[in-house]
């Protein structure tokens, strides 16, 4: 895997500049996260080297200093609002990222239920949190925020919320997703430690778009497709142009939101010293970037990958034309079209020889593979079988699960877990493998090929299942699918 990112320096840097940052303002800060705290693999695709972890890392440095408060919307409890890249509800995940935390030895204060206006599916989440033993507090839905400037900024707006005790000189404030009202929480608690004469300040720490990378870079236009559904567009900073003659990037909310924050910290301080919204920023990543070829071919890469995501989306309702035609427009802006993964054009043409479903990966090095459904195996978990295979050095024609052990699987996949697709998914071959690598020096040698298949990248002619996905995603491999789902029988199966 060829790096981009410098991950060492990003985590000391980092965390050295939140440090200052904490200094500047006095007794507190409070410090917005955007995106995801760790498992960050938006990140580390486009800016190899990145680790999805980094961020959870940097903060581990500061954890005798910081503690960490869970922020989750009514309106996304109300609706069972699910993280697509987990599969599993906001409010499940609010448990989920506490143990995570707390199982490092960070400090988790409590959850803040925000955008409250009377849902009961709110209340019984608090109780249901309470009766855990983990402390809930109320922030209320404000009219007109966040342009009511006089109403946020007063006893029957602010002052309505319940106010979070802390005690360190970082609190970290991060939820489950975007929307959940992250920055409200962060300016609530300004207000109430200003009432109660705590210096307190706010930052905002976002990894993208990258600041300090032209408008037009790979890796900021990534960001862009990354949020087509958010409808979230990259442009320069005016307010940072106007106060300092710099060009910076920043994004159209943070922008649009700009005036108000500054008019909020006026009324809450006096004054303010940010001059724009790039100030309030503590993004230090763009100063991490080691090779900045190597960074802008798999921000490329991202977007194809995105591209594909969201045809897949649309095919499966779950995405909007309207996020396809943006992604597309992105590609154009570019310069690339799908064919720039070259795995897209592998994985076709096997497919037009083969007639069946069909999935190609090119590895790190630029090596093609590709494979085709068999009665045994899915396009995916042969092509895993054959990258391993290639690795090791291991011949092609060499069989390292046998069929008489296939067999028995199909069946009780079948037979007594009444499933329709008798084909090994990528989990069960590796199980398979892990299994036969006691006994057989091939498939040891296979099984110790796996982390060199981080950054590569695979497409398959189908959509895949839920399970292949995720097995790729964890071995870091990059994976487009054609938002296809075609029925075909070979020997009687369906494939």
């Amino acid at each position: 895997m060829i790096y981009g990112f410098d991950n060492e320096k990003y985590l000391r840097i980092q965390s050295q500049h939140i440090k200052e940052r904490i200094a500047s303002f006095g007794d507190k800060l409070y410090m917005e996260f955007g995106g995801k705290l760790f498992d960050d693999f938006h990140a580390s695709r486009v800016l190899p080297g990145f680790e999805p972890d980094s961020k959870l890392k940097m903060l581990m440095q500061m954890k005798d200093d910081a503690e960490i408060i869970i922020v989750i919307s009514a309106v996304d409890i109300e609706k069972n609002k699910v993280r697509s890249d987990l599969g599993i509800t906001y409010d499940v995940d609010v448990l989920r990222l506490r143990d995570e935390f707390i199982a490092r030895g960070l400090s988790v204060n409590s959850v803040v239920i925000t955008h409250v206006n009377g849902q009961a599916s709110a209340d019984a989440y608090r109780k249901r949190l309470e009766n855990m033993g983990i402390k809930v507090y109320y922030h209320h839905t404000i009219e007109d925020y966040p342009h009511n400037v006089a109403l946020i900024d007063s006893e029957e707006g602010f002052g309505r919320n319940d106010y979070v005790q802390t005690s360190k000189p970082l609190v970290v404030v991060t939820a489950p997703g975007p929307g959940s009202g992250k920055m409200a929480v962060c300016l609530s608690q300004l207000y109430q430690e200003n009432k109660r004469g705590v210096k307190a300040g706010y930052a905002k720490f976002e990894t993208f778009p990258i600041w300090n990378l032209p408008l037009s870079h790979p890796v900021n236009v990534a960001y862009e497709a990354a949020t087509a559904d958010l409808d979230d567009v990259n442009m320069i900073d005016p307010f940072h142009l106007d106060a300092y003659d710099k060009t910076a990037v920043n994004y159209n909310r943070d922008i649009e939101i700009f005036p108000v924050m500054k008019a909020l910290f006026d009324d809450i301080y006096g004054e303010t010293r940010y001059n724009s919204p790039t100030d309030m920023g503590v993004n230090m990543a763009g100063y991490c970037i080691s090779d900045d070829g190597a960074c802008r071919q798999a921000a490329l890469q991202e977007i194809v990958r995105r591209y594909y995501t969201a045809l897949c989306g649309l095919a499966e309702g779950k995405a909007t034309e309207s996020e396809v035609n943006r992604i597309s427009l992105l590609m154009k802006r570019t310069g690339i079209t799908t064919a720039y993964r070259k795995s897209t054009t592998v994985a076709r043409e096997r497919l037009e020889r083969s007639g069946v479903a069909s999935a190609a990966m090119e590895l790190p090095d630029g090596t093609l593979l590709s494979a085709e459904t068999s009665p045994l195996l899915g396009p995916s978990a042969a092509l895993l079988l054959n990258a391993m295979k290639h690795l090791a050095g291991i011949a092609h024609n060499v069989k390292l699960i046998p069929q008489t052990m296939i067999e028995p699987i199909q069946k009780t996949k079948v037979t007594y877990l009444h499933g329709h697709n008798p084909r090994l998914h990528t989990d069960e071959v590796l199980v398979a493998i892990s299994m036969m690598s006691l006994l057989d020096e091939n498939c040891k040698m296979a099984l110790d090929q796996l982390p060199k298949l981080a950054g590569s990248q695979v497409h398959s002619t189908v959509m895949l299942s839920e399970v292949d996905r995720k097995t790729f995603n964890k071995l870091g491999i990059g994976l487009t699918c054609d938002p296809v789902r075609k029925i075909k029988k070979i020997d009687g199966m369906k494939i």
